[in-house]
């Protein structure tokens, strides 16, 4: 893709998003943009971190930590965004800054033991499981969402920041805000009970855009609509 077709994209996204906060009466500063990079060149990922946008996502371990350290000179927050072995959290828990699909107790020791010092505590997203799809990672309820949250809380080199999910595909608006209210609702109950701010509810992609934001999103994670089709891998 050319250069000013792929900013031209990046700046329509951003348009659209300013436009859905206002129309529910959000700050679109308040929201932000996550570019998913998944399978996209490092050279388009340089050209839109020279134009602004600072937060990208990655979906494997090994694509993540080898862009990371191409663009080691370029200014970017990386996020881990898709599942994660137990064996490969030392890449992800050097390279990112944050990541959204914790999902297990197993892999939280881990992660922080392999977080460097000289690195702030790596930001930690919890994945739930909204409609407990068999196809798809995260938590089930409440009770096993408190006690993943406690046993991050435990560690200091990690930082309990949220929630995310990824809802199985719905048909219209109204529907779509489904999912979104109830990740919402779940963030306030956890609040609640550990007596803790969780400000990042990471929800909401191309299709779903505009649910995911009346609802509160307060990161969406869009791909297709900035970079174009995904190559095959």
């Amino acid at each position: 893709m050319k250069t000013d077709e792929l900013l031209s994209r990046w700046q329509r996204v951003k348009r659209h998003i300013e436009q859905i906060a206002l129309t529910y009466q959000r700050k679109p500063e308040a929201i932000q943009l996550l570019a998913v990079s998944k399978f996209h060149p490092v050279d388009a990922i340089a050209t839109l971190a020279q134009a602004g946008q600072i937060a990208f996502g990655e979906n494997y371990v090994q694509e993540l930590f080898d862009k990371a350290n191409v663009l080691k000179e370029t200014e970017i927050d990386w996020h881990f965004i898709g599942p994660l072995q137990s064996n490969k959290c030392k890449e992800v828990a050097i390279t990112a800054t944050m990541m959204h699909s914790l999902d297990r107790i197993k892999l939280v020791e881990p992660l922080a033991r392999f977080r460097p010092a000289h690195l702030p505590p790596l930001k930690v997203l919890l994945q739930v499981n909204i409609d407990d799809e068999t196809s798809k990672s995260g938590v089930h309820g409440f009770d096993e969402l408190l006690i993943l949250a406690k046993a991050v809380l435990a560690q200091e080199r990690l930082e309990l920041c949220g929630l995310m999910t990824i809802p199985a595909p719905r048909c219209n608006l109204a529907e779509q805000c489904l999912p979104f209210a109830h990740l919402r609702m779940l963030r306030d109950k956890l609040e609640q009970s550990l007596d803790i701010a969780l400000p990042e509810l990471s929800m909401g992609m191309s299709a779903d855009l505009e649910a995911a934001i009346a609802e509160g999103a307060t990161i969406v994670r869009v791909g297709t609509d900035i970079f174009g089709s995904r190559p095959v891998k």
